[in-house]
């Protein structure tokens, strides 16, 4: 009893002498901590415990170890695994792909030139991707001519108009295209339209909104609403895809805006697309049907969009797309397998240079084998950050022999390469961890010597506007710009 009343006497003593508010602040602060530091290290572990490319793993790593605050939020945003997640059941897949694989196989089986029936196996197998005989093939190198190639296609259309761009701007070019879009859906014609939501993220809804009133179907691919769907953000559609009655069909690097026809106040806008006639349009309705029925679902499988198509041209086509939710990285690994298996030369255009891994070896070991390969860049990007990461690739490029090149007549958006006068690639695939890892890619593998050798002159053509790179003067940069190409690297799987 004695010491309860002392207790009792020494709490009315010296309790006004105690800082109250600082003990709540101090538990608060510590209890903030704990959270705190318990979500940065749980980060960390469900991150290595993903089993992830262990460069990207290391960088996300130090950004939450140094850039804790900043680090989470571009992990919630960017940093998510999205791999698990599947686009079609089996069944539905079965039922999309019925049609194109019914002409395929009714295809001479000899149709694939000997040394690159690996390739095209490689595609088949990851990608239930045919190549498919008998194409005309046109190629664009400038926005004006593809607009106007385009214009004339899409009034031809009676049946059907599918298009899928990553950007498609509410400026003249954009409404001059939505304009015949409705004209045409007016007319009767089946009209739907995929866009990017991030690409088009600043497009007003009036824009779409005026489609929709005229019947044309249109949807936003991933549409990014805080909070939900924000790890969805860093997967973007990059396609650039059209196919009118599903016998024509354009593929490539353009988006419809006006920027690729008139260019930059400094320069031109340098880009490729190719026009395709013949039964590899077939490959272009299934990549687009399979982005409607992610956006839409709707699993649309009529022998309507597959109609049967009789040789219109020489060259070999295999269309191929990549996607952020597959087990394999399929066009990557296809333009691995053909750098290495390349004899003569290897040219490649690129607007941005962050290659993987396997592609970097692949371009360093075919180079030191003494094949050609040649790396063209712009000399002056639309994003200075990614262009000062891809400058700190060079050194390593040049060293093992790589001859590479900067575009100095404006700016070079081109995703194009051609090998041995034998096969061309063109697509919306840059050479970069966001195409590679994260975006839903497409590009059409060229299988035909008429082509390759059009592609190479186009290449050629533009190699007369570019400055050859030496390695004596490349590493004469000054110290800072070295520095800031080698921070900015550090973050190149996350660009």
């Amino acid at each position: 009893m004695q010491f309860i009343v002392s207790l009792s006497s020494y709490f009315t003593i010296f309790a006004p002498m105690i800082d109250w508010s600082y003990i709540t602040n101090l538990i608060a602060t510590i209890t903030f901590d704990v959270i705190y530091f318990g979500i940065i290290i749980g980060t960390i572990i469900v991150i290595i415990l993903d089993n992830r490319n262990p460069v990207k793993t290391l960088t996300w790593i130090l950004i939450l170890m140094f850039l804790p605050v900043i680090g989470l939020i571009l992990y919630f945003f960017f940093g998510r695994d999205q791999r698990h997640e599947r686009v079609i059941s089996k069944k539905g897949y079965g039922r999309l792909i019925k049609h194109p694989m019914s002409e395929y196989l009714n295809q001479n089986s000899d149709i694939v030139p000997l040394r690159y029936t690996r390739l095209t196996s490689l595609f088949q197998n990851i990608n239930q991707a045919f190549p498919f005989n008998g194409n005309q093939i046109e190629t664009y190198t400038s926005g004006s001519t593809f607009l106007q190639s385009l214009l004339r296609e899409l009034q031809k259309a009676k049946h059907h108009i599918h298009l899928e761009f990553y950007i498609i701007e509410d400026d003249a070019v954009g409404r001059m295209i939505r304009d015949v879009l409705i004209e045409k859906a007016k007319a009767g014609v089946e009209v739907r339209v995929i866009y990017d939501d991030v690409g088009c993220w600043h497009v007003p809804d009036r824009f779409y909104n005026e489609m929709l009133e005229s019947g044309i179907e249109v949807h936003s691919f991933l549409k990014v609403r805080f909070p939900l769907f924000t790890s969805r953000v860093n997967y973007r559609n990059h396609r650039k895809v059209v196919i009118i009655d599903g016998a024509t069909g354009f593929v490539g690097g353009m988006n419809l805006a006006e920027r690729y026809i008139r260019g930059f106040s400094w320069g031109v806008w340098r880009d490729t697309h190719i026009l395709l006639k013949g039964k590899a349009v077939h490959g272009l309705q299934m990549a687009f049907l399979l982005d409607w029925y992610f956006v839409n679902r709707t699993l649309i499988t009529s022998s309507a969009y597959f109609p049967k198509i009789e040789n219109l041209g020489t060259s070999l086509v295999q269309i191929v797309t990549s996607d952020p939710v597959s087990q394999w990285k399929k066009i990557m690994q296809g333009l691995t397998m053909a750098i290495i298996g390349s004899q003569k030369y290897f040219y490649l255009q690129t607007p941005y240079f962050l290659p993987t891994e396997p592609i970097a070896s692949a371009l360093q070991t075919a180079a030191l084998a003494g094949v050609d390969i040649r790396l063209m860049l712009p000399m002056r990007a639309d994003n200075w950050l990614i262009h000062l990461a891809s400058c700190s690739f060079i050194a390593d490029m040049l060293r093992a022999g790589v001859k590479v090149y900067f575009y100095k007549k404006g700016f070079l958006h081109s995703k194009m390469m051609v090998s041995d006068d034998a096969l061309s690639t063109v697509g919306s695939t840059n050479l970069d961890f966001r195409s590679f890892e994260h975006n839903f890619e497409i590009n059409a593998f060229i299988y035909d010597e008429e082509t390759a050798l059009q592609m190479r002159e186009i290449f050629l053509q533009d190699q007369r506007d570019c400055t050859q790179i030496l390695l004596k003067n490349w590493i004469k940069r000054p110290w800072y710009r070295k520095m800031a190409e080698s921070l900015v690297r550090l973050l190149s799987p996350l660009l």
